[in-house]
């Protein structure tokens, strides 16, 4: 070859090896410097993630600050199936469950475990295909959590749902105690498993006495399905006062690693919770648990299931206890779309003789008669023209206060008539029927009111047919009378207060209006007092030691198709205690008892039920006797009860 032909290839050669090593070179110092920092995150694959510290709910606490509802935590444990069927997981795994077997295992430091557990996996990866391995590793998962799961082996492993490969986040346990999930999650951590499950932290609201006021507490949603509902009020007071017990969550921002564990100890940004404030109720839990367990006994005797027991305050509005029927747990929730029916405020019913109060205090407000007044009630029946009114017992002539205490149908008309429609639904609209009385409830009821004009319909209005009531609003209309003339909204919250105690809000006493005057309602106590007397339709009702006041009422069912369920009745009985300046009201409805042991009227179901309540809340509020009341004579004739 020329020379000078072999020297010119010689030094293209050289040129050309030093311009590529120039140039890999130049990458290289490209990589190792300027991209260093990028691959060295990206081989470590530490990721900022934002967590959220979830805010705990307030408590719930009745008028005493005993406790009604609070959070507990708990956890959710989920299968992650990415990380279930990772080789090198799986591989690790299966290494653990074979060296802990090893006489080594327990003389062998942290480091060394490590470094054995490295070395016999990659072993293992070499030894076994894939699928095996990973078959394998669920397997061993399966054998290690059964038993602590409480669990069949064939249970858990149809729970994973290894099947459904388009899903690859699966719940294994809904609700776990914080000490199960410890406990299961050390035995992940021990069995190098740590990476398959996932624990989630949650607050579970839990009810003290779940089936006492479950209507008027409500509840929060608690399908661990959807995180979402865990923090939300779905009815009563629950959902009522939301706002102010929910809280509002934080969170923190934290580098971790692809497997989840913590790559820098200080997280880098950190905002706390707001906890949520607490609500204090004006029920009185002791006075709660005796409706609830007198309204039971009362519908065991009578053969109801049906009904509900208002207590309130008079002077004030609260209510100190509301019992209704049928009821469920607020734990479990169980029956809750046919039991969740609150009877005390959603169920209406014509009130029959306890709506007599409208025009006997109407007429004496008006001072067009006096107590002593006297109306002749006829015999068995009044009727003129088209309106026939009929009656219980042939009275003849009454006073004012023997046509409430023999609860007279043609008396009740006659003062009506004396009073005159326009005034009489004045009084009615007055006294707060036809309206929602406002309490902080879902799904009230205002009732049925209608000024029909016709003459028949007001003749019924009058003795408490052809008008719908609840509860509620009846209890209201005779607080009214109690606490000398005045209505008071119903009030079931007392305060919201912070975690230390302090008070944020107060709710204080709402007077909506004045509907008789205080000399009227002193009138009208007297007059109810007569009603719970010997000689009155409420004698069962009679509590030893006090004079109480009261009103029975009977009516027959209406039949939803038209018509009335021909012996089927609501009975009921609104009343108070002490008589002369009452302490509280009680009102007790009954709905279509079934015994045959007594005559199904208000006087010999419904007051008897109150005499019991009246006389356990009496002791439990500590109230002085007012007088001394005869032992009562079984042998003496019981007066017409028949309202």
């Amino acid at each position: 070859m020329n020379p000078v032909v072999f020297n010119r290839r010689c030094v293209f050669l050289c040129l050309a090896f030093v311009v590529g090593l120039s140039a890999l070179s130049a990458r290289l110092i490209y990589l190792q410097v300027v991209r260093a920092k990028d691959y060295a995150e990206k081989s470590n694959r530490v990721s900022v993630r934002k967590e959220t510290l979830k805010a705990v709910r307030g408590c719930i606490v009745d008028a005493n600050n005993q406790l009604i509802a609070r959070n507990i935590p708990r956890a959710r444990m989920a299968l992650d199936k990415n990380l279930l069927t990772d080789i090198r997981l799986a591989t690790l795994s299966l290494a653990n469950r074979e060296l802990r077997e090893t006489p080594e295992w327990a003389s062998w430091d942290q480091k060394t475990r490590h470094r054995k557990l490295k070395k016999r996996a990659a072993q293992l990866k070499n030894e076994m295909p894939a699928d095996v391995i990973v078959e394998k590793h669920i397997a061993n998962v399966v054998q290690i959590f059964a038993r602590p799961l409480g669990m069949t082996p064939a249970a858990l492993r149809a729970s994973m749902k290894l099947e459904k490969e388009n899903q690859m986040y699966v719940v294994i346990r809904k609700d776990l105690a914080e000490d199960e999930a410890e406990n299961l999650k050390k035995l992940a951590r021990d069995r190098s498993i740590v990476h398959a499950f996932v624990f989630e932290e949650l607050q579970k609201r839990w009810y003290v006495m779940p089936k006492n006021a479950a209507h008027i507490i409500g509840f929060v949603g608690q399908d661990l399905e959807d995180d979402s509902d865990l923090v939300m009020g779905r009815a009563g007071l629950e959902k009522v006062m939301d706002p102010y017990m929910s809280g509002k969550d934080g969170y923190v921002m934290n580098h971790r690693d692809r497997y989840d564990h913590l790559a820098v100890a200080k997280p880098q940004e950190m905002v706390p919770p707001r906890h949520g404030l607490n609500v204090q109720l004006t029920l009185d839990m002791g006075i709660q648990s005796i409706l609830e367990e007198e309204l039971d006994a009362g519908l065991a005797e009578y053969q109801a299931e049906k009904g509900t027991i208002i207590l309130m305050d008079p002077h004030t509005g609260d209510i100190l206890g509301m019992a209704s029927r049928p009821t469920f747990d607020l734990n479990t929730r169980e029956n809750i779309k046919e039991n969740g029916y609150d009877f005390a405020t959603q169920a209406i019913y014509e009130p029959g003789s306890t709506f007599k109060i409208i025009a006997t205090a109407g007429a004496l407000d008006q001072g067009l008669v006096n107590p002593s007044t006297q109306v002749f009630c006829h015999y068995a029946h009044y009727q003129v023209g088209s309106v026939r009114v009929p009656d219980h017992h042939p009275y003849g002539m009454l006073s004012i206060e023997q046509v409430l205490a023999k609860s007279s149908n043609i008396g009740a008309y006659k003062i009506a008539l004396q009073l005159g429609r326009p005034q009489f639904f004045n009084y009615l609209h007055k006294f707060g029927f036809g309206k929602q009385t406002k309490i902080k409830m879902a799904g009230e009821s205002a009732g049925v009111v209608r000024n029909t004009g016709n003459p028949t319909d007001f003749s019924r209005n009058s003795y408490g047919y052809a008008v719908s009531v609840t509860p509620l609003q009846v209890a209201c209309a005779y607080s009214a009378i109690a606490n000398g003339g005045t209505l008071m909204e119903p009030k079931l919250l007392k305060s919201v207060m912070a975690n230390n105690g302090a008070i944020i809000k107060r709710y204080k006493p709402v007077k909506v209006r004045r509907v008789i005057k205080q000399s009227t309602a002193e009138k009208m106590r007297r007059a109810l007092a007569t009603v719970v007397d010997i000689k009155g339709t409420a004698r069962r009702a009679m509590v030893e030691g006090f004079i109480a006041a009261g009103k029975t009422g009977t009516t027959v069912k209406i039949d939803p198709e038209g018509g009335y369920l021909q012996g089927r009745y609501t009975v009921s009985f609104a009343g108070m205690m002490p008589a002369e300046n009452p302490a509280f009201v009680c009102v007790v409805v009954v709905d279509d008892p079934q015994t045959t042991e007594v005559k199904r009227y208000g006087g010999t179901i419904a007051a008897p039920i109150f005499s019991k309540v009246a006389t356990r809340v009496a002791k439990h509020m500590s109230l002085e006797p007012t007088e001394p009341i005869e032992p009562k004579d079984a042998s003496q004739p019981l007066a017409h009860a028949s309202n």
